[in-house]
């Protein structure tokens, strides 16, 4: 996606003490976080799987995608079920609840310094009110192989 074609809608969420946030238009709906059934030799960032609106997701941790510490779920924690490439799945976060609009012009690339997997999930990073929102490229934080595989497994 380029910043030209961007949408400007986006779902705001809070990681590790930064904000995300990703395009509204690829979110189903973010939820509280509840049972979680564990996957069997799933790899470490798959939390286990969800059942939401009559379906069974995988649900990613994105701390631990990341390379974030793993905290318990608190009752902020939410569960935002994505739609990337016709694969559905939930990624678990700390805490969300901002639906904002972010206009293209305020939304810069990486800097060049930002290299491998960090810069890889970034489309952009935007000012808003005063604090830095980096703006994550839904498809590549899903896409590594061994991690697709088991996503594949799940569904």
């Amino acid at each position: 996606m380029t910043m030209a074609t961007a949408p400007d809608t986006y779902i705001v969420f809070e990681l590790a003490g930064t904000s995300y946030a990703v395009p509204s238009d690829a979110v189903q709906q973010v939820q509280m976080v509840e049972k979680i059934t564990a996957v069997p030799n799933a790899i470490a960032v798959v939390e286990g799987v969800v059942y939401t609106r009559g379906r069974v997701i995988p649900a990613i941790n994105l701390r631990l995608r990341f390379g974030f510490e793993k905290v318990p779920f608190d009752i902020r924690a939410r569960l935002v079920v994505v739609n990337v490439g016709g694969r559905v799945l939930g990624l678990l976060v700390d805490t969300a609840r901002e639906f904002v609009r972010i206009p293209a012009s305020s939304i810069q690339p990486p800097p060049e310094g930002i290299t491998g997997l960090s810069g890889k999930y970034l489309e952009g990073i935007a000012s808003i009110k005063d604090r830095l929102v980096l703006m994550l490229n839904l498809a590549a934080v899903i896409d590594v192989g061994d991690m697709e595989s088991v996503i594949a497994e799940i569904q």
